[in-house]
């Protein structure tokens, strides 16, 4: 194997910051540890500067959140000319954003929630939606500004301006039905799905700190679910990761209403860059397949080199 000068960028400025630096020092140890040469880049605005001076081969993207996952360090990269892993730009601007992900996958037949844009003005006046309901961001990943608004929930009815929430931190929201039921995940690696994990909580929901606590969510692989439902979860993600154009590994997340049979499974999202901390889901459905954390790594840089 020839080694690479590597160059990961990692951290940034978005609200993912503290999981990006995370994911960046596990990729950066396990290239070291394969015998490449690695630079290690903390993002800042002399990004494209300091990636001129250091010339490499192939940049690994780590960066989670914008601007490393909405196609802006993509159309960088592109004009510098330097391969970099995981998707580009036109499948990064698509999937970081959740209403043109459902504008592109829905009409292709993949089961996604309803729901509409609304301005977070609104939601002082009303309900936008029948309670239950999720408000979040339009583009933000992790769970983060993520609301389930309940009719026993604590934001009141309406929703008042002085009370926390997501409406305090972005002017559009996307409000969406509250999908009762099971948490499940798909990791993509090209055109082959790994499995399905189930996640559980183990208090309240799947929210940042439950993702990125160890102890605080367990996670059950294979997931304990009838077969047509695991069949439909790795046939919607490879089927979401090539309508959108992905490259290299993605992670679809989806909710299952168990009730309802395979009428009840619904995508959320497609993450074009999944987290590669201790606690991340894509390199632990790669070890239960029996890929180290260090092959992954090793697969996703080959891939971006065309290999």
């Amino acid at each position: 194997m020839k080694a690479l000068h590597v160059a990961v960028l990692m951290g940034g400025w978005s609200g993912e910051r503290p999981v990006s630096l995370m994911s960046g020092a596990g990729v950066a140890d396990a290239l070291e540890q394969r015998g490449h040469r690695v630079t290690r880049i903390d993002m800042d605005r002399d990004v494209a500067a300091r990636l001129a001076e250091a010339k490499p081969d192939v940049v690994f993207n780590a960066l989670h959140g914008s601007p490393g996952e909405d196609g802006t360090v993509q159309g960088m990269l592109d004009l510098m000319g330097i391969p970099y892993t995981h998707s580009g730009l036109a499948a990064s601007v698509i999937a970081v954003d959740k209403v043109l992900t459902k504008n592109q996958l829905v009409p292709h037949g993949i089961p996604m929630p309803g729901g509409r844009i609304v301005r977070s003005e609104e939601v002082f006046a009303g309900d936008p939606l029948a309670r239950p309901y999720v408000l979040k961001p339009v583009n933000e990943g992790s769970s983060i500004g993520v609301a389930i608004v309940t009719d026993d929930g604590n934001y009141g009815n309406p929703i008042g301006r002085d009370v926390a929430g997501p409406w305090q931190d972005f002017a559009e929201l996307l409000a969406e039905p509250y999908i009762r039921g099971r948490e499940l995940t798909t990791a993509v690696l090209g055109d082959r799905a790994l499995g399905v994990t189930e996640i559980s909580p183990k208090t309240g929901w799947y929210d940042f700190d439950a993702k990125y606590t160890d102890g605080l969510a367990d996670h059950v692989f294979p997931a304990q679910i009838p077969d047509e439902i695991a069949d439909a979860c790795k046939r919607i993600a490879v089927d979401a990761h090539r309508i959108l154009g992905c490259k290299g590994a993605s992670r679809s997340d989806f909710r299952w209403d168990d009730d309802r049979g395979v009428d009840g499974l619904f995508l959320l999202e497609v993450n074009t860059q999944p987290g590669m901390t201790p606690l991340s889901l894509v390199p632990e459905q790669a070890a239960h397949c029996g890929i180290s954390y260090s092959e992954l790594v090793q697969w996703i840089v080959d891939e971006a080199l065309g290999k």
